[in-house]
């Protein structure tokens, strides 16, 4: 049988940055592979922007593995001796793949069973994808569990192509699907009201600044922290206080003072993070960026009526949420910067340097090029 990624004199092909087994940079490798064709109840997409996300780098690494213990940013190299099918969402995770986890583009292509309608608009592609319903956390992720965006052309279920409308550009629609997704979910969780003061870790990530973005939107009051070179631009997104990295918010802002944490960077820092929570407050996170493995004082959960959440898999609220929110003019994307989807190495290299304010986007070429 002939492997998807090898071109054939049958098939259509395209470019693709192929992660061939899990590792370092020397594992993607920009080629020419076979284009996907739209099974039954699929659209295949033109991608036309794919975001850079911690994400791919983790997968690729295999972070997710028990045996990691180091922060995102320690190492490109998984720590411990965990086989390379530990380090996965769920487990294996499918190399040789194609990542990227955030896709914008137009639908090109139909398979069996598709509104003809589609043909031609432009869309976002749900990266979580809850394959039971939405009454069952078991999910199907974009770039994790089967090939995704960082190519000319994807193939997903229609059901997770989302129609926008909108004047933005197509690098500014890739911002949104993970981050702004991730976030709107955390947010959702813990039902964020307006008048709540909620504190955003990291806040200078494409989480984070969707996080600021999308908690003010909803009336909340939000402190954000984050390095002090990226304070003005936190401020101009709504950020009403903002503190640095080195500050403890316990300290600085008093104890049980927030109502809601949202944070994806856990580490060392984690402990005081629930001393500045209020009676009755909630932490939720999605991520470890400083590192997974934490110090967790059972007397502040319990004895001031904590609540703690873990999110992954997106309610069905979060994707709709988004692309009104778009459609409205509601929020902003904020993109650092561009890649060639050649250069993938060197975007995602400067994603772990955590210098730039929003996100990274890469821009295949255009159909028909290399």
């Amino acid at each position: 049988m002939t492997d998807r990624f090898e071109p054939d004199g049958a098939s259509a092909t395209m470019m693709a940055v192929v992660t061939e087994a899990q590792g370092g940079f020397e594992q993607l490798r920009y080629r020419k592979v076979r284009r996907p064709l739209p099974k039954d109840g699929e659209v295949l997409v033109h991608v036309l922007a794919a975001g850079v996300n911690n994400t791919d780098i983790n997968t690729r690494v295999g972070w997710y593995a028990s045996t990691v213990t180091a922060s995102t940013g320690e190492s490109l190299e998984p720590a411990g001796d965990g086989p390379p099918e530990a380090g996965g969402w769920q487990g294996a995770t499918p190399f040789p793949m194609i990542q990227g986890t955030d896709c914008a583009g137009r639908i090109a292509g139909l398979g069996a069973g598709v509104d003809p309608g589609l043909l031609g608009r432009r869309v976002l592609v749900r990266p979580c994808m809850r394959v039971n319903g939405f009454h069952d956390p078991a999910t199907r992720w974009l770039a994790a569990d089967f090939d995704g965006a960082f190519a000319q052309f994807v193939a997903v279920p229609a059901s997770e192509a989302f129609v926008v409308d909108c004047d933005w550009t197509d690098a500014e629609l890739a911002s949104l699907p993970c981050a702004y997704g991730t976030s709107e979910n955390m947010l959702h969780r813990a039902r964020v009201g307006a008048g709540e003061v909620v504190l955003v870790t990291g806040a200078s990530g494409g989480v984070g600044s969707a996080t600021v973005q999308l908690a003010r939107r909803r009336g909340a009051k939000v402190i954000a922290i984050a390095s002090r070179s990226k304070h003005d631009d936190l401020r101009s997104i709504g950020a009403e206080r903002l503190l640095d990295r080195a500050d403890d918010p316990a300290e600085v802002l008093g104890a049980e003072s927030v109502d809601v944490v949202i944070d994806n960077v856990a580490g060392q820092g984690f402990p005081t993070l629930l001393k500045a929570l209020r009676r009755g407050g909630r932490y939720v996170s999605s991520g470890a960026i400083a590192g997974p493995i934490v110090s967790l004082d059972m007397r502040d959960l319990y004895l001031k009526d904590l609540t703690l959440i873990g999110t992954t898999a997106w309610d069905e609220p979060v994707f709709p949420n988004l692309i009104g929110y778009i459609e409205r003019r509601e929020i902003r994307p904020l993109v650092a910067a561009t890649y060639p989807l050649a250069d993938i190495a060197k975007a995602q290299k400067d994603f772990l340097e955590k210098r730039h304010v929003g996100k990274l986007v890469l821009i295949p070429p255009p159909a028909g090029q290399a």
